[in-house]
């Protein structure tokens, strides 16, 4: 009997990238790569590239914990996922990380934008409605993970530090500010008054190239001496900091190991998140048909162009492994010490130890132990799994080592109508909480929910009912 040219993996659901209706998704294994197969009544068929990595797909089926839920539900069960967000009780993740979107306005326009922010949008939400937000954040959470103040530029809006005092005063174990920099780099004060916050404060200063040209296409301005700028200021106050890289194909992507490489010379700097374009929002000279990329090519990416990291350093993080990937790295002594490669993954799949010690590579432990220079056991600088292999910053591991010393690299794929994956989407933890008070994944947010979007997803919702009719 014949055989077909491929091998079937799994079913799921996804959506058409034309109508946003729910489809059928088949994923196959075919000539090495991961692809999605989906077909629109409507519109016809689809085949989205998943994984360029067949052996790293399948380990990020293997990272798996048991589901985290919120301590409260937002919304009933009743149209199916991703319609009903959220979080509804069939969500499978509590938010690891919750935006609080406080503002549409930017003092940038730029090309590539899923909150579609610019300098024309002038609306600023007020206090009262940023603490009915935020206490729906912390009923949700009980003790949110980590809080990220965005917007738009959320620096320009008028009661800015008001809004940081009102998070530091709610149990928020972790507080990021989302930036683009330019008031930080213009207002040395306004910077040292941001160090007030530490600790348990950090900045996600958005920095995707060395290169003019490269600027002008994701931002629309030659951005380079205001991020230094803002790097000298961060840098004097030691105001803990990620640079945040928005990755698009053969533009950006080249750079990823001199950006990881310029974050390790920097004191403030803990670290790189790179985020793939998502096909939302604002995206002018975007094609997804050749400019998306997985996270199975950043991550070769990092691999290829570090000097740091290599395979077996960039692993699936356990919360959402499709998604999210990570490796960690110390810095002591004026070296960096890759980290993750010591974790051993049953371990971590057998959910009954939460610590891992360093007796995996003995000379990078007894590197470190020489460093260190403290005579104490493997045991006594034991790990916590739960905090290394999450989104959570790691807070430390010895008195030595404190989160100065750590230094960590983060993929971050936000799902688009083209690889969306019901199955996957369930696990999202990266959360956007809505002015009215509903927690919904990032990546549904962009899709179904944010500004007019709404009005489409009625018409989704019609489908169903129609269909139940």
């Amino acid at each position: 009997m014949p055989n077909r040219p491929y091998l079937y993996h799994e079913l799921t659901n996804s959506i058409c990238t034309i109508c946003y209706r729910k489809v059928e998704a088949k994923i196959i294994e075919e000539n090495g790569k991961i692809y999605m197969v989906k077909r629109c009544l409507v519109h016809g068929p689809e085949k989205v590239l998943i994984s360029t990595e067949v052996d790293y797909y399948h380990q990020t089926r293997r990272f798996i914990k048991p589901s985290e839920m919120p301590l409260v539900w937002n919304t009933p069960i009743r149209y199916g996922c991703p319609y009903d967000c959220g979080l509804c009780p069939d969500h499978e993740q509590h938010s690891c990380l919750t935006l609080l979107e406080i503002t549409d306005h930017c003092n940038l326009q730029c090309p590539i934008c899923f909150a579609e922010s610019s300098p024309h949008r002038t609306s600023y939400r007020s206090l009262a409605q940023i603490e009915f937000m935020l206490n729906r954040i912390v009923e949700n959470e009980g003790e949110p993970d980590i809080v990220q103040i965005s917007g738009g530029e959320p620096t320009t809006h008028p009661d800015f530090f008001e809004i940081l005092d009102m998070c530091k005063s709610r149990p928020i174990k972790h507080i990021m500010v989302n930036t683009n920099g330019i008031r930080i780099a213009q207002d040395r004060e306004f910077a040292r008054r941001l160090s007030e916050y530490m600790p348990g404060f950090e900045i996600y200063l958005q920095f995707d190239s060395f290169e003019a040209h490269v600027l002008k296409d994701l931002r629309g301005a030659d951005l380079r001496r205001i991020r230094q700028q803002a790097i000298d200021h961060l840098n004097e106050f030691n105001i803990s900091t990620t640079l945040v890289v928005t990755l698009k194909k053969g533009l950006n992507d080249g750079e990823i190991g001199d950006i990881i490489n310029y974050g390790l010379q920097q004191k403030a700097v803990r670290g790189v998140t790179i985020q793939p374009i998502q096909a939302a929002g604002r995206l002018e000279g975007y094609d997804p048909a050749t400019d998306r990329l997985t996270v199975s090519e950043v991550r070769r990416m990092i691999i290829e162009q570090s000097e740091v990291f290599q395979d077996a350093d960039i692993l699936p993080v356990p919360c959402h492994p499709d998604c999210l990937a990570m490796g960690y790295a110390l810095k002591l002594g004026g070296e960096v010490l890759p980290l993750t490669r010591m974790i051993d993954p049953e371990i971590l799949l057998e959910g009954d130890s939460n610590t891992i010690v360093f007796e995996q590579d003995s000379v990078i432990r007894g590197k470190m132990f020489e460093l260190l220079s403290t005579g104490h056991s493997p045991q006594s600088s034991a790990l916590s799994l739960k905090s290394l292999l999450c989104c959570l910053p790691l807070a430390a591991v010895s008195e030595q080592i404190t989160y100065n010393n750590v230094f960590r690299v983060i993929i971050m794929q936000f799902m688009d109508a083209y690889n969306f994956d019901v199955r996957s989407v369930k696990k999202s933890c990266v959360h956007i909480v809505h002015p009215d008070g509903r927690m919904i994944p990032f990546d549904t947010y962009n899709l179904f929910y944010r500004d007019d979007k709404e009005e489409l997803l009625k018409e989704r919702k019609e489908d169903i009912v129609t269909a139940w009719d």
